[in-house]
């Protein structure tokens, strides 16, 4: 009786595996004209923070996340990756705060100086 139950068992546990490959989920993927885009303009954004062009930085990040939204509303960002790309987005604009640049010393009017002090 042993035999026939360890029989059963051994053919019931080689029908579960079994060598057959499962199928794998299929991977979210973007569609390649919107990878291609978001990859140039997030290029752009980290080469205006490297010229030190933080104001232009963030309107290319704020540019990048609104076409984001806009490509989530038109239901061409798959559902898994609305969240990771949404979040990475909005942490890429929390990190970038635009510094104006300041004028040179030395260049540009010179308040409070006049030009013709008192010559009457």
């Amino acid at each position: 009786m042993r035999r026939i139950a360890a029989a059963a068992l051994v053919l019931a546990l080689a029908g579960c595996g079994g060598t057959a490959e499962r199928a794998k989920p299929k991977q979210p993927r973007l569609a390649r004209d919107l990878a291609q885009s978001w990859a140039q303009q997030s290029d752009a954004v980290a080469s205006a923070l490297a010229a030190g062009d933080s104001c232009i930085a963030q309107q290319l990040a704020v540019s990048l996340n609104s076409q984001f939204i806009a490509a989530v509303n038109e239901r061409r960002v798959p559902a898994r990756l609305q969240e990771p790309l949404g979040a990475a987005l909005n942490d890429l604009q929390s990190r970038i705060t635009c510094v104006p640049p300041q004028p040179e010393k030395g260049k540009g009017k010179h308040k409070g100086k006049h030009k013709h002090e008192g010559g009457d």
